[in-house]
């Protein structure tokens, strides 16, 4: 299973931080947000990692390369003269790299020590996405979760992670341009394709220049 990782974001809400440094180039610990993924991606089993370039881009590729130090190999879907294709976008430009066998998808913007899975069963779904309790600024959630059936509705809602496991036919017939995720799957979701599950684990996102203090601090 091939993983991609979405990096292409401007990162407005971490001005000026993003100004001149992609935001998963940014210090968590010591080391590059974006290093922290590759190297759990790595250690989980995945061998091959796409990463979606727009806000400078370039910075990106030169600081990982093809990959090799870390024991990986990395491939690139360039969205930098079009400007960032925000999360579907991106996915749906970068589909003839990830292939025709289902992947997994994880925001650039995170930080977690959820357990990536390369052999990961969607059995009979589209799409498989890691739900969260909800962070103080995303309080009333996304989505509800039923046993392992996702829905967009219930009386207790979590909060969308950034992870998730995608059957590539999910994305048949649309087109490679702006447009979030969300929209998508919650289609799907009123078509019951789409499972869940609830981690409780480390999970953070890293949207402002309070919250990459506070995590560092508490590293």
């Amino acid at each position: 299973m091939k993983a991609m990782i979405l990096a292409a974001g401007r990162g407005k809400r971490m001005r000026p931080l993003t100004d001149m440094i992609p935001k998963p180039l940014l210090p968590i610990g010591g080391k590059p947000l974006i290093v922290h993924h590759i190297e759990r991606l790595r250690e989980a089993g995945f061998q091959q990692i796409v990463i979606n370039l727009g806000h400078l881009g370039h910075l990106i590729e030169k600081t990982l390369g093809d990959g090799s130090r870390f024991g990986v190999e990395i491939y690139y879907s360039d969205e930098q003269d079009e400007g960032a294709l925000e999360s579907l976008g991106g996915i749906v430009k970068a589909l003839d790299i990830l292939g025709g066998e289902p992947f997994l998808v994880l925001n650039g913007d995170i930080f977690c020590d959820y357990d990536f899975n390369p052999n990961f069963d969607l059995k009979n779904k589209l799409a498989h996405i890691i739900l969260v309790p909800n962070p103080e600024h995303n309080e009333k959630g996304d989505f509800g979760l039923d046993d392992s059936l996702v829905l967009n509705k219930d009386d207790d809602m979590y909060t969308f992670s950034g992870i998730g496991y995608y059957n590539p036919k999910i994305f048949q017939n649309i087109a490679a341009k702006k447009a979030p995720l969300a929209p998508l799957l919650r289609e799907m979701i009123e078509k019951q394709q789409i499972s869940g599950e609830l981690y409780r684990g480390v999970w953070h996102d890293i949207g402002t220049p309070q919250r990459l203090k506070e995590i560092n601090e508490n590293l």
